[in-house]
């Protein structure tokens, strides 16, 4: 079994075509994705720029992480879901497209980022605390957590224009 096979099959799912031929169900799916994307983006945006001492923040960095984490990942929920159903109406298409390949792997790579990001805060945050600026690390993770993020926004408009 192909991956090729596996993408037809999956287009072909009851579901899948419910989504490309029906005339509400795309565009719906597609909103509430964009939605959540802009909410995963927001949150870590923030988190970001305060991981590169951008910002007035009275919370500090890791209380900012922890309350707004529940936030976030039931955001990204809802855009992993959402993405996936519209994946699924063209998934030979989609996987096939230049966009949506740098999409998945700055995805791939902001969640790398932030893995490995936590694990240092986990050890290492309660001394940030007291610095004045988060060291040199965290903004390189901020970084490229940003630079990630604006990479999958910017791929994700253009998957349309390349279909």
């Amino acid at each position: 079994m192909t991956l090729n096979s596996v993408l037809s099959a999956l287009e072909a799912a009851p579901f899948a075509t419910a989504i490309s031929q029906g005339s509400l169900a795309f565009p719906w799916i597609e909103s509430i994705h964009v939605l959540a994307i802009v909410t995963v983006v927001g949150v870590v945006v923030t988190m970001d720029l305060a991981l590169l001492g951008f910002g007035s923040h009275t919370a500090s960095l890791r209380r900012l992480l922890q309350e707004s984490n529940i936030v976030t990942w039931g955001a990204f929920a809802v855009a992993l879901v959402t993405g996936f159903l519209l994946f699924s109406s063209a998934a030979t298409g989609y996987a096939a497209n230049p966009a949506f390949q740098i999409k998945f792997a700055a995805m791939a790579l902001a969640g790398v980022n932030m893995l490995l990001f936590h694990l240092a805060s986990a050890r290492q945050g309660q001394a940030w605390e007291s610095l004045p600026q988060p060291p040199a690390r965290a903004k390189i993770a901020g970084l490229i957590s940003l630079s990630c993020w604006i990479v999958v926004v910017g791929a994700g408009r253009w998957i349309g224009f390349l279909t």
